[in-house]
Parts: C-alpha cells; sequence; structure tokens
C-alpha cells in the first residue's frame, strides 16, 4: 500500500477517529487504525467494539492495499509535522514508513487481519433527520442519561419514532427529560431504539445543518454524515415507562427569571452537605426563599428571589447539582415551575418551548 495525503487532511481525520480508541485493551488490535487503499479512495476505520467510526480522505493513491498502524504514534507524529505532503507506506510484513519531504519515520504495524470487521446493518429502516434538530435532541437529553450500568436501559437516549412524530427521552430515576418532534415525519420506521450516550456524545461533534442518515438495524445504529459513517450497537433493554412518572396534577406554578434562580442555586449551594447537596426551595404568595443548611459543617445560606407564585405555602428539597444540570437545559429567559407536594415530582419547562420540551425532577427529603 503506498497514498499521499495532506497533512491536515489526515490530521482532522485521526483526530476524529482517536475519539472510539480504547486507551487500554486486552486485544492490541483495537489500538489501530486499519487504513485501506482501494481505487479511488481511501477509509480510515478504528472502533472500540461498542462504537465504530469510517471515515474516508481524499489521497493520491500509487499502490493499492490496506495496512493496521498504531493510531497514536500515527497521530503523535502528524501533528507535529508542519503543513506537508505526506507519504505512507505498508509492505507485507507490516512495516509502516512514513515520508514528507523532509523526513522518514518507520514503525510496526499489526496483522490486518485481525482487525474487527464492520457490523452490517439492515438497510431497510433508514430515516433522515436535519443534522441541527438532532444535536438539539442530544444537546438537550444526554445530561439525564443515568450512568449506573446496572441499568443498562438508562445508559442512553429513548428514541421512539411514529407516525405522529419523534420522541426523545432520558433519565437517571432521579431527572427525566422528554423532547417531542411533532413536525418531523417518519415514514419509513416506527418502533423504539436504546442509543448509548457515547455514541450520541461522539456523534454531536460531526453534526451541522446537513441531514444525517440513520439507519437502525436489531443490534447497531449507523449514522451517515457526507462520507463519514459512525456505527454503534445498541441497547437492547426494555426502557422504563416514563410516561407514568410524569405527573398531570401539578397544579402549584413557579415562574423565575432563569438566570436570577440559577445564580441563587449556585450560590447557596456552595454551603450545602458535600453528600447530599441539599438545597430547598421555601415559596409562598409573598416571597420565594432558596436556602440550605449543613449541620456537619455548621454552614448555611440563604437568598431570596423575585418570581410569580400561585399556590399553597411549600418547602421542597431537592439535590442541587441535579437542580443546576435542570435549570440550565431550560430554554429561554423564565423557568416555569410546577409543583404539587414536598415528595412529588416537580415540573421543569420553558415558557418559550411550551409542550415540546418537559422536564422532571424528584424532590428529596429535607433534614429536620
Amino acid at each position: 500500500m503506498k497514498f499521499s495525503t495532506s497533512k491536515n487532511e489526515l490530521q482532522q481525520a485521526l483526530q476524529k477517529l482517536s475519539k472510539a480508541t480504547p486507551t487500554r485493551s486486552t486485544l492490541p488490535i483495537l489500538s489501530c487504525v486499519l487504513i485501506t487503499a482501494l481505487n479511488d479512495k481511501t477509509t480510515l476505520r478504528t472502533t472500540d467494539l461498542e462504537l465504530t467510526i469510517d471515515l474516508e480522505i481524499s489521497v493520491s493513491i500509487e499502490e493499492k492495499g490496506s495496512a493496521a498502524v498504531p493510531l497514536k504514534q500515527l497521530y503523535d507524529i502528524t501533528n507535529e509535522l508542519p503543513e506537508t505532503r505526506i507519504t505512507i507506506i505498508a509492505d507485507i510484513k507490516n512495516k509502516i514508513e512514513i515520508k514528507t519531504n523532509s523526513g522518514s519515520y518507520d514503525l510496526m504495524g499489526k496483522q490486518k487481519e485481525e482487525f474487527p470487521t464492520m457490523p452490517k446493518v439492515e438497510e431497510k429502516n433508514r430515516i433522515s433527520i436535519s443534522g441541527n434538530v438532532f444535536r438539539n435532541i442530544i444537546d438537550s437529553t444526554l445530561f439525564a442519561v443515568s450512568k449506573d450500568d446496572l441499568k443498562p436501559s438508562l445508559t442512553g437516549v429513548l428514541f421512539r419514532f411514529s407516525s405522529t412524530g419523534l420522541t426523545a427521552v432520558a433519565t437517571d430515576g432521579h431527572r427525566l427529560v422528554k423532547i417531542i418532534k411533532e413536525d418531523y415525519n417518519v415514514d419509513t420506521f416506527v418502533g423504539d431504539i436504546v442509543v448509548p450516550k457515547k455514541f450520541l456524545s461522539y456523534l454531536s461533534t460531526f453534526l451541522s445543518n446537513d441531514d444525517i442518515l440513520l439507519s437502525i438495524g436489531e443490534t447497531h445504529m449507523t449514522a451517515t454524515i457526507n462520507q463519514d459513517t459512525i456505527i454503534s450497537r445498541t441497547i437492547n433493554e426494555v426502557f422504563p415507562d416514563y410516561e407514568s412518572v410524569i405527573p398531570t396534577d401539578n397544579t402549584k406554578t413557579l415562574k423565575v427569571d432563569k438566570k436570577s434562580v440559577l445564580g441563587a442555586i449556585k450560590r447557596v449551594s456552595i454551603f450545602s452537605n458535600k453528600s447530599t447537596h441539599q438545597v430547598a426551595f421555601n415559596i409562598s404568595n409573598n416571597s420565594f426563599i432558596v436556602h440550605t443548611e449543613d449541620p456537619e459543617s455548621s454552614s448555611r445560606a440563604k437568598e431570596e428571589i423575585i418570581g410569580e407564585y400561585e399556590g399553597d405555602d411549600l418547602i421542597i428539597g431537592y439535590n442541587g447539582e441535579y437542580l443546576k444540570d435542570v435549570i440550565s437545559h431550560v430554554s429561554g429567559e423564565e423557568v416555569v415551575i410546577k409543583l404539587n407536594t414536598p415528595i412529588s415530582a416537580t415540573l421543569f419547562t420553558g415558557s418559550e418551548e411550551e409542550e415540546s420540551k418537559t422536564m422532571l425532577l424528584m424532590p428529596v427529603r429535607l433534614n429536620n
């Protein structure tokens, strides 16, 4: 194999690929990038067995072939080179030579036959969606995805495709976010799929205004963006019944400036217990107070904020870290908070979001 390309072209591709290369693995081949030069195109592929990335770059091919090249060394030397033309040569004994006008660098590749094959995804379930729409969904849901591997269905985002639109849901059992895109028409696929956080987080770095093509199979999902392909295993678990935990009888309503309440929570949280992060709202028709107290460190804090409240007086506690996450993901300048009792789930929306985006936070029992 022998081809040449620009330093910038190769560097950008390797930077993307490095995010799917495991730093530690029992399979040494996974530390490599599989480079395949065929006819008019050259592809670079990496995988950690969960996420596979296949990119196409512009090259001048002198000799077709393929090679498994240690990605870190290739990436490091490419980063250190000035803008120049880079030639990569691989022989049948897996010796790799990287050449420029001013130098040459040799390293040993690995057996290309050991590199995992590309996962096959069914082509029949294909969906085209705006890159901006998909990125908005990702940015709005990932914060609520669970980190608990003992609950695998919660470690991804549920995408529910139906004839009336697309619904995306994420929850960790404490927080929940639900987004509905009713103006999105699904003609080719109707059903549920739970997509891992890692795939979505990585995919968001690719997205632009361009549409992306999603292919959904039994065990994998593929996203195609121009000439780039990202494949991920899906989570083969049933997502819990999220509708049953979204309250419909929260009649107490608090409207408050987002910047003001978020700032108050951040300041008050500094004095909260470092284990529970407990913060409380004390709400009445006359006042809205954010406060905390930590007997262990003899610290306390409170701030009064201007807000509009309709309902009976209420004192309710939250995990301050979760509370900051939820409110920071509200769109617009005003937060609408709908409450019921001190032990009932609280709903958060933005005044501009109406019913398209709903966020839920479970309260915590306050210390006496």
